[in-house]
Protein backbone atom coordinates (compact mmCIF):
# COMPACT_ATOMS: atom_id res chain seq x y z
CA UNK A 1 0.00 0.00 0.00
CA UNK A 2 1.26 3.36 -0.54
CA UNK A 3 2.40 5.80 2.21
CA UNK A 4 0.00 8.87 2.70
CA UNK A 5 1.72 11.40 4.77
CA UNK A 6 -0.66 13.35 6.85
CA UNK A 7 0.16 16.31 9.52
CA UNK A 8 1.01 13.54 11.89
CA UNK A 9 4.01 11.74 9.97
CA UNK A 10 5.21 13.95 8.28
CA UNK A 11 8.42 12.44 6.90
CA UNK A 12 11.04 12.35 4.75
CA UNK A 13 9.32 11.96 0.91
CA UNK A 14 9.38 8.61 -1.00
CA UNK A 15 8.47 8.35 -4.76
CA UNK A 16 5.56 7.18 -5.00
CA UNK A 17 5.07 3.13 -5.65
CA UNK A 18 1.18 2.35 -6.37
CA UNK A 19 -2.33 4.95 -6.34
CA UNK A 20 -2.58 6.37 -3.03
CA UNK A 21 -5.92 6.74 -1.18
CA UNK A 22 -6.41 10.04 1.42
CA UNK A 23 -6.74 9.04 5.08
CA UNK A 24 -9.32 11.14 5.60
CA UNK A 25 -12.75 11.50 3.49
CA UNK A 26 -13.10 14.24 2.90
CA UNK A 27 -8.89 15.60 2.60
CA UNK A 28 -7.84 16.66 -0.76
CA UNK A 29 -4.86 14.37 -1.71
CA UNK A 30 -2.35 16.89 -3.23
CA UNK A 31 0.92 15.53 -4.86
CA UNK A 32 4.39 17.02 -3.14
CA UNK A 33 7.73 17.44 -4.13
CA UNK A 34 10.47 18.53 -1.54
CA UNK A 35 13.11 19.19 -4.32
CA UNK A 36 16.29 20.22 -4.64
CA UNK A 37 18.79 22.36 -2.99
CA UNK A 38 17.15 24.69 -0.50
CA UNK A 39 13.89 22.66 -1.68
CA UNK A 40 13.30 20.06 1.52
CA UNK A 41 13.98 22.81 4.06
CA UNK A 42 11.64 25.57 2.83
CA UNK A 43 8.97 21.95 1.96
CA UNK A 44 8.93 21.08 5.39
CA UNK A 45 8.51 24.67 6.90
CA UNK A 46 5.74 25.52 4.74
CA UNK A 47 3.91 22.07 5.33
CA UNK A 48 4.21 22.45 8.77
CA UNK A 49 2.53 25.83 8.73
CA UNK A 50 -0.09 24.67 6.27
CA UNK A 51 -0.85 21.29 9.11
CA UNK A 52 -0.94 23.75 12.30
CA UNK A 53 -3.50 26.02 10.76
CA UNK A 54 -6.10 22.92 9.23
CA UNK A 55 -5.10 22.31 5.87
CA UNK A 56 -7.44 19.36 5.09
CA UNK A 57 -4.79 17.88 2.72
CA UNK A 58 -3.23 14.41 2.43
CA UNK A 59 0.14 14.70 0.72
CA UNK A 60 1.58 12.20 -1.80
CA UNK A 61 5.23 12.34 -1.95
CA UNK A 62 7.21 12.49 -5.13
CA UNK A 63 10.44 12.41 -6.73
CA UNK A 64 11.90 14.56 -8.92
CA UNK A 65 14.41 16.46 -9.86
CA UNK A 66 18.40 16.43 -10.14
CA UNK A 67 18.31 12.81 -8.55
CA UNK A 68 16.11 11.63 -11.26
CA UNK A 69 17.66 13.55 -13.90
CA UNK A 70 21.55 11.57 -12.77
CA UNK A 71 19.30 8.25 -12.67
CA UNK A 72 18.94 8.37 -16.32
CA UNK A 73 15.77 10.03 -16.66
CA UNK A 74 16.36 12.79 -19.31
CA UNK A 75 12.85 14.54 -18.05
CA UNK A 76 13.44 14.12 -13.91
CA UNK A 77 10.04 13.12 -13.43
CA UNK A 78 9.26 9.27 -13.46
CA UNK A 79 6.16 7.63 -14.55
CA UNK A 80 4.85 6.81 -11.09
CA UNK A 81 5.45 10.49 -10.14
CA UNK A 82 2.98 11.39 -13.08
CA UNK A 83 0.82 8.63 -12.47
CA UNK A 84 -0.05 11.15 -8.70
CA UNK A 85 -0.13 14.22 -10.78
CA UNK A 86 -2.96 12.81 -12.90
CA UNK A 87 -4.69 11.56 -10.26
CA UNK A 88 -4.55 14.46 -7.33
CA UNK A 89 -5.02 17.26 -10.17
CA UNK A 90 -2.66 19.24 -7.42
CA UNK A 91 1.34 20.06 -7.32
CA UNK A 92 3.14 21.57 -4.32
CA UNK A 93 6.49 21.75 -5.45
CA UNK A 94 9.73 22.96 -3.59
CA UNK A 95 12.56 24.20 -6.23
CA UNK A 96 14.63 21.74 -8.16
CA UNK A 97 17.97 22.02 -9.96
CA UNK A 98 17.93 21.04 -13.42
CA UNK A 99 21.51 19.82 -14.06
CA UNK A 100 23.57 22.02 -16.74
CA UNK A 101 24.45 20.20 -19.89
CA UNK A 102 23.49 16.50 -21.37
CA UNK A 103 20.54 17.93 -22.98
CA UNK A 104 18.27 18.11 -19.77
CA UNK A 105 14.78 19.74 -20.18
CA UNK A 106 13.21 22.13 -18.20
CA UNK A 107 10.89 19.71 -15.44
CA UNK A 108 8.61 22.86 -14.81
CA UNK A 109 8.11 23.17 -18.64
CA UNK A 110 7.93 19.59 -19.33
CA UNK A 111 4.78 19.70 -16.52
CA UNK A 112 3.07 22.99 -17.53
CA UNK A 113 2.86 21.88 -21.05
CA UNK A 114 2.01 18.45 -20.69
CA UNK A 115 -0.57 18.87 -18.00
CA UNK A 116 -2.14 21.96 -20.02
CA UNK A 117 -1.08 24.86 -17.14
CA UNK A 118 -1.52 27.27 -19.53
CA UNK A 119 -1.47 30.52 -17.02
CA UNK A 120 1.26 31.17 -14.85
CA UNK A 121 0.04 33.46 -12.32
CA UNK A 122 2.67 35.78 -10.14
CA UNK A 123 1.23 38.00 -7.55
CA UNK A 124 3.82 40.71 -6.72
CA UNK A 125 3.80 42.87 -3.68
CA UNK A 126 5.58 45.02 -1.82
CA UNK A 127 5.30 45.02 2.08
CA UNK A 128 6.61 48.72 2.97
CA UNK A 129 7.26 49.88 5.47
CA UNK A 130 8.66 46.16 7.15
CA UNK A 131 10.61 45.54 3.94
CA UNK A 132 12.86 47.47 2.47
CA UNK A 133 11.65 48.69 -0.79
CA UNK A 134 11.81 51.59 -3.11
CA UNK A 135 7.94 51.10 -4.21
CA UNK A 136 5.44 51.31 -1.70
CA UNK A 137 1.89 50.22 -2.25
CA UNK A 138 3.21 47.90 -5.37
CA UNK A 139 0.54 45.13 -5.94
CA UNK A 140 0.90 43.96 -9.55
CA UNK A 141 0.09 40.45 -10.95
CA UNK A 142 1.92 39.36 -13.57
CA UNK A 143 -0.65 36.68 -15.98
CA UNK A 144 2.19 34.65 -18.30
CA UNK A 145 1.38 32.04 -21.09
CA UNK A 146 2.52 29.22 -20.12
CA UNK A 147 3.11 26.82 -23.17
CA UNK A 148 4.06 28.51 -26.10
CA UNK A 149 6.43 31.11 -27.63
CA UNK A 150 10.48 30.10 -27.30
CA UNK A 151 9.39 27.47 -24.09
CA UNK A 152 8.72 25.29 -27.07
CA UNK A 153 12.51 24.19 -26.57
CA UNK A 154 12.43 24.11 -30.59
CA UNK A 155 15.94 24.27 -31.06
CA UNK A 156 18.33 23.37 -33.78
CA UNK A 157 22.03 23.91 -35.22
CA UNK A 158 21.76 24.52 -38.56
CA UNK A 159 25.76 25.16 -39.38
CA UNK A 160 29.18 25.60 -38.13
CA UNK A 161 28.27 29.37 -36.78
CA UNK A 162 24.21 29.39 -36.22
CA UNK A 163 21.72 27.88 -34.24
CA UNK A 164 18.24 28.42 -34.16
CA UNK A 165 14.99 28.56 -31.85
CA UNK A 166 12.04 28.53 -32.89
CA UNK A 167 9.22 31.11 -31.28
CA UNK A 168 5.72 29.63 -31.86
CA UNK A 169 2.37 31.92 -30.55
CA UNK A 170 -0.88 30.33 -31.13
CA UNK A 171 -4.49 32.25 -31.81
CA UNK A 172 -6.06 29.27 -28.89
CA UNK A 173 -2.90 29.93 -26.48
CA UNK A 174 -3.14 33.45 -26.78
CA UNK A 175 -6.69 33.60 -26.55
CA UNK A 176 -6.74 31.99 -23.61
CA UNK A 177 -4.49 33.55 -21.54
CA UNK A 178 -5.42 37.32 -22.30
CA UNK A 179 -9.09 36.10 -21.71
CA UNK A 180 -8.21 34.07 -18.25
CA UNK A 181 -6.36 37.59 -17.60
CA UNK A 182 -9.14 39.80 -17.77
CA UNK A 183 -11.36 37.25 -15.57
CA UNK A 184 -8.63 37.83 -13.20
CA UNK A 185 -9.11 40.93 -13.13
CA UNK A 186 -13.02 41.18 -13.29
CA UNK A 187 -13.07 38.35 -10.20
CA UNK A 188 -10.40 40.24 -8.04
CA UNK A 189 -12.01 43.99 -8.45
CA UNK A 190 -8.69 45.07 -10.46
CA UNK A 191 -9.34 48.18 -12.90
CA UNK A 192 -6.50 47.85 -15.38
CA UNK A 193 -4.73 44.84 -17.79
CA UNK A 194 -1.82 45.82 -19.76
CA UNK A 195 -0.52 43.84 -22.36
CA UNK A 196 3.37 43.72 -23.36
CA UNK A 197 4.71 42.80 -26.54
CA UNK A 198 7.56 43.39 -29.27
CA UNK A 199 5.28 43.61 -32.03
CA UNK A 200 7.55 46.22 -33.49
CA UNK A 201 10.05 43.85 -34.82
CA UNK A 202 7.81 40.52 -34.14
CA UNK A 203 5.03 41.37 -36.25
CA UNK A 204 3.30 38.24 -37.08
CA UNK A 205 4.08 36.27 -33.62
CA UNK A 206 3.86 38.80 -31.15
CA UNK A 207 1.50 40.78 -33.32
CA UNK A 208 -0.65 38.16 -33.17
CA UNK A 209 -0.55 38.45 -29.19
CA UNK A 210 -1.66 42.40 -29.51
CA UNK A 211 -4.17 41.53 -31.98
CA UNK A 212 -5.67 38.77 -30.00
CA UNK A 213 -5.86 41.26 -26.98
CA UNK A 214 -7.44 44.12 -28.36
CA UNK A 215 -10.39 41.98 -29.39
CA UNK A 216 -11.16 39.74 -26.50
CA UNK A 217 -10.27 43.50 -24.04
CA UNK A 218 -13.55 44.75 -26.24
CA UNK A 219 -15.82 42.08 -24.20
CA UNK A 220 -14.86 43.78 -20.86
CA UNK A 221 -15.48 47.52 -20.94
CA UNK A 222 -15.31 48.05 -17.48
CA UNK A 223 -11.25 47.56 -17.29
CA UNK A 224 -8.81 50.04 -19.04
CA UNK A 225 -6.97 47.84 -21.11
CA UNK A 226 -3.61 49.12 -22.77
CA UNK A 227 -0.78 47.83 -24.76
CA UNK A 228 3.07 48.57 -23.99
CA UNK A 229 6.30 47.29 -26.14
CA UNK A 230 7.82 44.99 -23.66
CA UNK A 231 11.32 46.85 -23.50
CA UNK A 232 9.97 50.44 -22.17
CA UNK A 233 6.96 48.91 -20.69
CA UNK A 234 9.69 46.81 -18.43
CA UNK A 235 11.49 49.82 -17.74
CA UNK A 236 8.42 51.91 -16.44
CA UNK A 237 7.58 48.47 -14.39
CA UNK A 238 10.71 48.83 -12.65
CA UNK A 239 10.63 52.62 -12.03
CA UNK A 240 6.65 53.34 -11.19
CA UNK A 241 5.37 49.84 -10.43
CA UNK A 242 1.86 51.86 -9.51
CA UNK A 243 0.97 52.65 -12.91
CA UNK A 244 0.12 48.80 -13.54
CA UNK A 245 -2.12 46.52 -12.08
CA UNK A 246 -2.39 43.48 -14.09
CA UNK A 247 0.01 42.27 -16.62
CA UNK A 248 -0.84 39.82 -19.38
CA UNK A 249 2.76 38.37 -22.00
CA UNK A 250 3.85 35.94 -23.76
CA UNK A 251 5.79 33.19 -22.20
CA UNK A 252 9.47 34.58 -22.20
CA UNK A 253 8.77 38.32 -21.66
CA UNK A 254 6.70 37.42 -18.32
CA UNK A 255 9.07 34.92 -17.09
CA UNK A 256 11.44 38.15 -17.00
CA UNK A 257 9.21 40.90 -16.13
CA UNK A 258 7.79 38.71 -12.90
CA UNK A 259 11.39 38.31 -11.93
CA UNK A 260 12.26 42.14 -12.16
CA UNK A 261 8.51 42.69 -10.28
CA UNK A 262 8.80 40.45 -7.50
CA UNK A 263 13.00 41.68 -6.73
CA UNK A 264 11.77 45.03 -6.88
CA UNK A 265 9.14 44.40 -3.89
CA UNK A 266 11.86 43.59 -1.59
CA UNK A 267 13.18 40.31 -2.52
CA UNK A 268 12.16 37.21 -5.24
CA UNK A 269 12.24 34.93 -2.37
CA UNK A 270 8.69 36.26 -0.99
CA UNK A 271 6.35 35.94 -4.01
CA UNK A 272 4.35 32.79 -4.89
CA UNK A 273 3.22 31.07 -8.33
CA UNK A 274 0.17 29.52 -9.57
CA UNK A 275 0.02 27.60 -12.72
CA UNK A 276 -3.08 26.47 -13.40
CA UNK A 277 -4.99 24.51 -16.42
CA UNK A 278 -8.45 22.98 -17.30
CA UNK A 279 -8.02 20.32 -14.68
CA UNK A 280 -4.66 20.72 -13.32
CA UNK A 281 -2.93 22.99 -11.33
CA UNK A 282 0.91 23.60 -9.98
CA UNK A 283 2.02 25.96 -6.66
CA UNK A 284 5.57 26.93 -6.30
CA UNK A 285 7.88 29.67 -5.71
CA UNK A 286 9.05 31.53 -8.04
CA UNK A 287 12.99 31.66 -7.18
CA UNK A 288 15.28 28.36 -7.64
CA UNK A 289 16.71 26.07 -5.85
CA UNK A 290 19.90 27.84 -4.65
CA UNK A 291 22.74 24.64 -3.78
CA UNK A 292 24.51 27.18 -2.41
CA UNK A 293 22.66 27.96 0.96
CA UNK A 294 21.10 24.46 0.84
CA UNK A 295 21.98 22.91 4.22
CA UNK A 296 22.27 25.75 6.00
CA UNK A 297 18.82 26.32 7.83
CA UNK A 298 18.61 30.16 6.50
CA UNK A 299 16.67 30.21 3.20
CA UNK A 300 13.25 32.24 3.34
CA UNK A 301 10.22 29.77 3.19
CA UNK A 302 7.62 32.90 2.46
CA UNK A 303 7.57 32.14 -1.38
CA UNK A 304 6.61 28.45 -1.20
CA UNK A 305 4.31 29.12 1.73
CA UNK A 306 2.45 31.83 0.13
CA UNK A 307 2.45 29.32 -2.91
CA UNK A 308 0.40 27.23 -0.07
CA UNK A 309 -1.80 29.78 0.21
CA UNK A 310 -2.56 30.13 -3.15
CA UNK A 311 -3.34 26.39 -3.53
CA UNK A 312 -5.55 26.26 -0.50
CA UNK A 313 -7.45 29.15 -2.17
CA UNK A 314 -7.38 27.11 -5.04
CA UNK A 315 -9.04 24.41 -3.10
CA UNK A 316 -11.58 26.29 -1.84
CA UNK A 317 -10.03 26.30 2.12
CA UNK A 318 -9.94 30.07 2.01
CA UNK A 319 -10.57 30.37 5.76
CA UNK A 320 -7.05 28.36 6.36
CA UNK A 321 -5.16 30.63 3.75
CA UNK A 322 -6.82 33.80 5.48
CA UNK A 323 -5.54 32.32 8.67
CA UNK A 324 -1.64 31.42 7.59
CA UNK A 325 -1.47 34.64 4.84
CA UNK A 326 -2.31 37.26 7.77
CA UNK A 327 -0.76 35.46 10.33
CA UNK A 328 2.62 35.80 7.84
CA UNK A 329 2.13 39.00 7.56
CA UNK A 330 1.59 39.73 11.44
CA UNK A 331 5.37 37.76 11.35
CA UNK A 332 7.39 40.29 9.20
CA UNK A 333 5.36 43.18 10.48
CA UNK A 334 7.08 42.18 14.11
CA UNK A 335 10.30 42.34 12.40
CA UNK A 336 11.13 38.77 12.34
CA UNK A 337 12.68 38.05 9.20
CA UNK A 338 15.47 35.60 7.43
CA UNK A 339 18.49 37.05 6.14
CA UNK A 340 16.97 37.51 2.76
CA UNK A 341 14.91 40.57 4.00
CA UNK A 342 16.93 41.61 7.32
CA UNK A 343 17.75 44.76 7.60
CA UNK A 344 18.90 46.85 10.72
CA UNK A 345 16.96 49.80 11.58
CA UNK A 346 13.70 47.57 10.15
CA UNK A 347 14.04 44.06 11.31
CA UNK A 348 13.79 43.33 15.32
CA UNK A 349 15.49 39.59 14.85
CA UNK A 350 17.06 37.74 12.13
CA UNK A 351 15.56 33.74 12.17
CA UNK A 352 16.16 30.85 9.80
CA UNK A 353 14.06 28.87 8.15
CA UNK A 354 12.05 26.73 10.55
CA UNK A 355 12.48 29.21 13.19
CA UNK A 356 10.47 31.94 10.57
CA UNK A 357 7.81 28.67 9.99
CA UNK A 358 7.39 28.73 13.81
CA UNK A 359 7.02 32.34 14.42
CA UNK A 360 4.02 32.11 11.64
CA UNK A 361 2.65 29.31 13.25
CA UNK A 362 3.03 31.17 16.87
CA UNK A 363 0.60 33.88 15.22
CA UNK A 364 -2.36 31.90 13.54
CA UNK A 365 -5.28 33.55 14.75
CA UNK A 366 -3.60 37.24 14.33
CA UNK A 367 -4.07 40.16 11.97
CA UNK A 368 -1.78 42.57 10.54
CA UNK A 369 -1.91 45.97 12.64
CA UNK A 370 0.16 47.80 9.75
CA UNK A 371 -0.41 45.79 6.50
CA UNK A 372 -3.57 45.26 4.86
CA UNK A 373 -5.27 42.16 6.33
CA UNK A 374 -6.17 39.73 3.99
CA UNK A 375 -9.78 38.63 3.13
CA UNK A 376 -10.00 35.48 1.45
CA UNK A 377 -13.94 35.25 1.97
CA UNK A 378 -15.43 36.85 -2.03
CA UNK A 379 -12.38 35.97 -4.01
CA UNK A 380 -11.95 34.01 -6.74
CA UNK A 381 -8.20 34.07 -6.92
CA UNK A 382 -8.05 31.22 -9.13
CA UNK A 383 -10.16 31.90 -11.82
CA UNK A 384 -11.44 29.13 -14.23
CA UNK A 385 -9.59 27.95 -17.56
CA UNK A 386 -11.74 29.63 -20.25
CA UNK A 387 -12.06 27.94 -23.46
CA UNK A 388 -10.77 29.38 -27.06
CA UNK A 389 -13.08 29.97 -29.84
CA UNK A 390 -13.19 27.97 -32.78
CA UNK A 391 -10.80 28.82 -35.65
CA UNK A 392 -12.33 31.03 -38.12
CA UNK A 393 -11.97 29.28 -41.68
CA UNK A 394 -9.15 30.97 -44.11
CA UNK A 395 -8.54 31.06 -47.86
CA UNK A 396 -4.84 29.29 -47.80
CA UNK A 397 -2.51 29.80 -50.94
CA UNK A 398 0.61 28.10 -50.97
CA UNK A 399 2.94 31.20 -53.06
CA UNK A 400 6.45 30.53 -52.27
CA UNK A 401 9.15 28.69 -50.44
CA UNK A 402 12.10 30.09 -48.20
CA UNK A 403 15.26 27.43 -48.75
CA UNK A 404 17.54 27.79 -46.13
CA UNK A 405 21.22 26.85 -47.25
CA UNK A 406 24.45 25.99 -45.64
CA UNK A 407 27.35 27.79 -47.63
CA UNK A 408 30.44 29.99 -47.66
CA UNK A 409 30.38 31.13 -51.30
CA UNK A 410 30.37 34.67 -51.46
CA UNK A 411 26.40 35.92 -52.11
CA UNK A 412 26.99 36.29 -55.83
CA UNK A 413 28.52 32.87 -56.39
CA UNK A 414 25.53 31.50 -54.44
CA UNK A 415 22.63 33.44 -55.58
CA UNK A 416 23.67 32.43 -59.42
CA UNK A 417 23.56 29.34 -58.32
CA UNK A 418 19.77 29.37 -56.73
CA UNK A 419 18.58 31.08 -59.92
CA UNK A 420 19.49 28.51 -62.36
CA UNK A 421 17.10 26.25 -60.56
CA UNK A 422 14.23 28.13 -61.05
CA UNK A 423 11.94 27.56 -63.28
CA UNK A 424 8.92 29.81 -65.49
CA UNK A 425 6.88 29.70 -62.80
CA UNK A 426 8.76 30.63 -59.98
CA UNK A 427 11.80 32.83 -59.63
CA UNK A 428 14.67 33.52 -56.85
CA UNK A 429 13.46 37.09 -55.10
CA UNK A 430 15.84 37.62 -52.47
CA UNK A 431 18.61 36.16 -50.19
CA UNK A 432 18.99 37.35 -46.80
CA UNK A 433 21.68 36.70 -43.86
CA UNK A 434 20.97 36.44 -40.18
CA UNK A 435 17.37 38.25 -41.43
CA UNK A 436 18.96 40.94 -43.36
CA UNK A 437 18.42 41.13 -47.80
CA UNK A 438 22.03 40.48 -48.68
CA UNK A 439 21.19 40.09 -52.34
CA UNK A 440 20.09 41.76 -54.60
CA UNK A 441 21.77 45.06 -54.32
CA UNK A 442 23.10 43.88 -50.95
CA UNK A 443 25.77 46.38 -49.31
CA UNK A 444 29.75 44.77 -48.88
CA UNK A 445 29.17 46.41 -45.21
CA UNK A 446 26.87 43.86 -43.79
CA UNK A 447 28.39 40.81 -41.49
CA UNK A 448 26.96 37.79 -43.09
CA UNK A 449 27.50 33.66 -41.28
CA UNK A 450 27.02 30.52 -43.42
CA UNK A 451 23.74 30.33 -43.00
CA UNK A 452 20.88 31.87 -45.86
CA UNK A 453 17.74 32.21 -46.37
CA UNK A 454 16.82 31.99 -50.02
CA UNK A 455 13.25 32.89 -51.13
CA UNK A 456 11.48 31.65 -54.38
CA UNK A 457 8.51 33.54 -54.71
CA UNK A 458 5.77 32.42 -57.93
CA UNK A 459 6.04 34.69 -60.69
CA UNK A 460 3.11 37.09 -61.40
CA UNK A 461 0.27 35.22 -62.45
CA UNK A 462 1.55 31.72 -62.51
CA UNK A 463 0.57 29.09 -59.32
CA UNK A 464 3.15 27.39 -57.44
CA UNK A 465 2.59 24.25 -56.22
CA UNK A 466 4.55 21.32 -53.91
CA UNK A 467 5.61 19.32 -56.86
CA UNK A 468 7.76 23.01 -58.07
CA UNK A 469 9.19 22.19 -54.28
CA UNK A 470 10.57 18.55 -54.90
CA UNK A 471 11.90 20.06 -58.19
CA UNK A 472 13.87 22.90 -57.33
CA UNK A 473 15.48 21.07 -54.60
CA UNK A 474 16.01 17.90 -56.58
CA UNK A 475 18.32 20.64 -58.79
CA UNK A 476 19.56 22.09 -55.82
CA UNK A 477 20.79 18.82 -54.71
CA UNK A 478 22.43 17.66 -57.83
CA UNK A 479 24.60 20.52 -58.39
CA UNK A 480 26.03 20.59 -54.61
CA UNK A 481 23.74 23.63 -52.89
CA UNK A 482 23.77 22.19 -49.29
CA UNK A 483 20.19 23.10 -47.89
CA UNK A 484 19.23 22.71 -44.43
CA UNK A 485 15.53 23.36 -44.00
CA UNK A 486 12.95 24.78 -46.32
CA UNK A 487 9.55 27.14 -44.80
CA UNK A 488 6.87 27.19 -47.41
CA UNK A 489 5.03 30.43 -48.07
CA UNK A 490 1.67 30.64 -47.61
CA UNK A 491 -1.12 33.47 -47.81
CA UNK A 492 -4.31 33.35 -45.71
CA UNK A 493 -7.08 35.26 -47.28
CA UNK A 494 -4.59 37.08 -49.21
CA UNK A 495 -2.88 38.23 -46.48
CA UNK A 496 0.94 37.18 -46.51
CA UNK A 497 1.64 34.66 -43.62
CA UNK A 498 5.54 35.71 -43.97
CA UNK A 499 7.90 38.42 -42.98
CA UNK A 500 9.63 40.27 -45.49
CA UNK A 501 13.48 40.70 -45.28
CA UNK A 502 15.08 43.43 -43.55
CA UNK A 503 15.65 46.16 -46.00
CA UNK A 504 13.72 44.07 -48.41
Amino acid sequence: MNQIVTQQQLLTPQPIEEPAVAPLPDATPVTVAYGDGIGPEIMRASLDVLFAAGANIAIEPVEIGEAVYKAGNSAGISSKSWQSLRRTGVFYKAPITTPQGGGYKSLNVTVRKTLGLFANVRPCVAYAPVVSTRHPGMDVVIIRENEEDLYGGIEHRQTAEVYQCLKLITRPGTEKIVRHAFEFARSNGRGKVTCLTKDNIMKLTDGLFHKVFDEVAADYPEIVAEHMIVDIGTARLADTPNDFDVIVTPNLYGDIVSDVAAQITGSVGLAPSANIGPRHAMFEAIHGSAPDIAGQGIANPSGLLLAGVMMLVHLGQTEVAERIHNAWLRTIEEGIHTADIFKPGISAKKVGTQAFAEAVIARLGEKPARLATIDYSAAERMVPAPEASPAEPVTKALVGIDVFVDSTRPVEELAGRLQAAANGAFELQMITNRGVKVWPNGVPETFCTDHWRCRYMAKPDKQFNRAMIVELLGKLSAEGTEFIKTEHLFTFDGEPGFSLGQGQ
